[in-house]
């Protein structure tokens, strides 16, 4: 077996040895009362970490099922893309092959949504579902998503649906507070569990318009994931290894303290970006909108990013990432998510500056 290479790409992030050992846990069948108990069992503190009263659904997909079953359930007019980042531009592009009637908001990469300029679009009233994305990944950049609920207050009737996939649980999103109607996320990010899995929120607002809307399918139906969940299920045979690796990490979660870890997660951005600034880089977002979850670091030095990808695996065994879509090559992503601690991404960052120095030598 080839020697592992410790991740700190900003997605799927590094699985500790005991999470992963969850993961291996015993079958059990997923109409059992033994799967019905694991389930209830990791509702109180998804619904804590998700700040809702409301049940918090498992889907056995990656995120972008629930991000299409989303619009399935809810655009009944015309979607309003919010988009500013390669994943917030595909949501535009899912909207369109769903066969949804949609328009972009767009903003050049790494700017971050206006709400006065959200607000005056949203006054036409052609739109009834807003998707917006509250970290943009491919960027590192985080939308003003506190200052966009306060807009979304005064348009009710448009669906706001919210994929805080690789922000959950790094900071505070209050689900109900912020008056979401669809909040979603993704096991591979910031929870530091395996792929395949997606949790999500739906108000009851949504829930009484998806019944409403035609055409829901049936994998992502929520009136499907709301039924079941009234017996403790999943519509569809679930990823239990996933549970178990769930059930794990919240305990260790809420362990650590909620308002720790978010704690733990900003003065990690702070080193990285402090480290970024000491060493000549400058950040790619706008300065203010910077990603908590990852640093997305310009290239402006012109260093030669494969080459470092290659020292850092090669001397370290650890791996960051050199940059996706247009701007690939133009930047590079360090993730500080997930199980990470200042001392391992200190360790990193000195492994980096280690690599730097010898490429600027050659």
């Amino acid at each position: 077996m080839s020697k592992h290479i410790k991740l700190f790409i900003p997605g799927p992030t590094e699985v500790s040895k005991k999470t992963l050992e969850a993961f291996a846990s015993p079958m059990i069948g997923h109409r059992s009362k033994e799967f019905q108990a694991l389930y209830l069992e990791v509702q109180p503190a998804l619904q804590q970490l998700f700040y809702t009263q409301r049940p918090v659904f498992f889907s056995t997909s990656s995120a972008w099922g629930v991000m299409e079953g989303a619009l399935r359930n809810l655009a009944q007019k015309k979607v309003l893309c919010c988009m500013n980042g390669a994943f917030s531009d595909k949501w535009f592009d899912v909207a369109v092959r769903s066969g949804k009637e949609a328009e972009k908001l767009q903003y050049p990469w790494g700017t971050p949504v206006d709400p006065t300029e959200l607000k005056n679009r949203l006054k036409s009233g052609d739109f009834d579902a807003l998707t917006v994305i509250h970290n943009e990944t491919s960027t590192g950049m985080m939308n003003p998503i506190f200052e966009i609920a306060e807009v979304m207050r005064e348009f009710p009737e448009v669906s706001f649906i919210v994929d805080c996939v690789s922000s959950f649980s790094v900071l505070k999103i209050p689900f109900d507070e912020l008056g979401i109607d669809v909040m979603l996320t993704g096991t591979q990010k910031a929870l530091a569990l395996p792929p395949g899995g997606a949790l999500f929120a739906v108000s009851q607002r949504a829930m009484a318009k998806a019944e409403k809307t035609p055409a829901r399918g049936y994998y992502f139906d929520f009136l499907e994931f709301q039924k079941n969940h009234e017996k403790a299920m999943t519509p569809s045979t679930p990823s239990i290894s996933l549970f178990y690796a769930l059930k794990s990490k919240l305990a260790e979660i809420l362990n650590e303290g909620v308002e720790n870890r978010y704690q733990r997660h900003l003065t990690m951005a702070q080193m990285t970006r402090e480290w970024a600034q000491k060493r000549g880089f400058e950040l790619f977002p706008k300065k203010g909108f910077e990603s908590i979850s990852l640093s997305c670091v310009k290239n402006n030095l012109q260093i030669d990013i494969p080459r470092l990808i290659q020292l850092l695996k090669n001397r370290f065994s650890v791996t960051i990432d050199g940059g996706y879509g247009s701007i690939k090559g133009k930047t590079f992503r360090i993730s500080h998510m997930g199980d990470e601690t200042p001392e391992t991404i200190g360790r990193l960052l000195e492994n980096i500056d280690e690599c730097l120095e010898e490429i600027q030598k050659s």
